[in-house]
């Protein structure tokens, strides 16, 4: 059975001056495809010639003051040989988009979304590209690093900006309760 590194060294030889075997990290293979606009041909062939047919995750990264400033990272698993592999791609900034893999692996739907959602990456192609987490017609980001951790104010009336105290917003422990910091937890 090939290794990690194996299946990595194939993926950058299929696809030379496009795939880029990166340093490995904590044991960890990792490789970069050069032009986010192929990444489907790279990960179709990396399903059915390599044997990675379960995509354990996609994310996105946001890399503030970077040009580019998106990356979308994906987690691939081949079961037969037990090989891990991550493919990370620089995503165009203005606007930011790159196809999707959901016709790869059904499973990158939601994590599509999750990203567009979050991040405001598009992707080409996906089938039901809307947000899972925020409200339709929301106009923000929050995983952007320029996302201020109080939040933005919207012209939602149901909806307030976080408070900075409490829950997963908490900056500097106070001397309330976590029930009392947290104005949510209350029915």
């Amino acid at each position: 059975m090939a290794t990690s590194k194996e299946l990595a060294e194939r993926l950058a030889a299929r696809f030379p001056g496009l795939v880029a075997l990166l340093p490995e990290f904590r044991g960890e293979t990792a490789v970069s495809v050069g032009e986010a606009g192929r990444i489907v041909e790279v990960m179709a062939f990396a399903r059915s010639d390599l044997g990675f047919e379960t995509l354990l995750d996609a994310s996105g990264v946001d890399h503030l003051g970077k040009n580019p400033r998106f990356e979308m990272v994906y987690e691939l698993y081949a079961r037969v040989s037990g090989a891990y592999l991550r493919v990370k791609t620089a995503v165009a900034v203005e606007p930011p988009e790159l196809p999707s893999v959901s016709g790869v692996w059904r499973a990158a739907d939601w994590h599509e979304r999750e990203a567009f959602d979050l991040f405001g990456i598009r992707f080409t192609g996906h089938p039901d590209l809307r947000r899972i987490m925020m409200w339709e017609g929301y106009p923000h980001h929050p995983l952007r690093k320029d996302f201020p951790l109080a939040g933005l104010p919207t012209h939602d009336r149901r909806a307030d900006v976080a408070p900075l105290e409490g829950g997963p917003f908490v900056t500097t422990p106070g001397v309330k309760t976590a029930v009392d910091r947290e104005p949510r937890s209350k029915g």
